[in-house]
């Protein structure tokens, strides 16, 4: 029973642990004989606001439902970013599909200059001072993960290092 209660509680603190966001919800029409059946697709990004992140997209025929399963997957496939401070540690181009996101570090107190579903993701990961630029596709669900993938080619110091088989002293020469 002990441990049934220890691993309900875990459940609890991982679903208090991030926040969610539903940036874009679609309601599909099917026309059959007697007449039209809805569907739903969401798209959610979930964080934790301390450089994890994930995006998960969801379908089924209750709008609950489908924003359930985007939850369900944006859990299940969380990333961790490279921060630098509250911002990100040099510019990078985002791209998936035909959506590409410009992003570049901002110095202290200029805030998030996003559009909404870029500003959806940055703010979920915990960034508070970046300047982005969307460009190509500006459906949802490209430019979410064009932000995705720029934020995961951000690289820190040490991950540099490391990919060139250097040392900090090879650096300081």
């Amino acid at each position: 029973m002990a441990d049934s209660v220890a691993n309900l509680n875990s459940v609890n603190e991982e679903k208090e642990e991030f926040n969610e966001k539903l940036v874009k919800l679609n309601r599909v029409a099917k026309v059959v004989k007697g007449g039209r059946r809805f569907s739903f697709s969401a798209l959610v990004v979930v964080g934790d606001k301390n450089g994890r992140v994930g995006i998960g997209y969801g379908k089924a025929n209750e709008v609950s439902e489908a924003i359930r399963k985007a939850v369900e997957k944006a859990k299940r496939d969380i990333v961790k970013i490279n921060l630098k401070g509250n911002t990100i540690p040099h510019e990078v181009i985002g791209e998936f599909k035909s959506g590409k996101v410009v992003m570049k570090p901002a110095s202290p107190g200029t805030g998030i200059i996003a559009g909404g579903p870029v500003r959806a993701v940055v703010e979920l990961a915990g960034i508070k001072d970046i300047l982005t630029k969307s460009l190509g596709s500006n459906n949802a669900i490209n430019v979410v993960y064009a932000t995705l993938n720029g934020l995961n080619k951000l690289m820190d110091i040490n991950n540099i290092l490391e990919f060139r088989g250097k040392t900090f002293k090879d650096l300081l020469g």
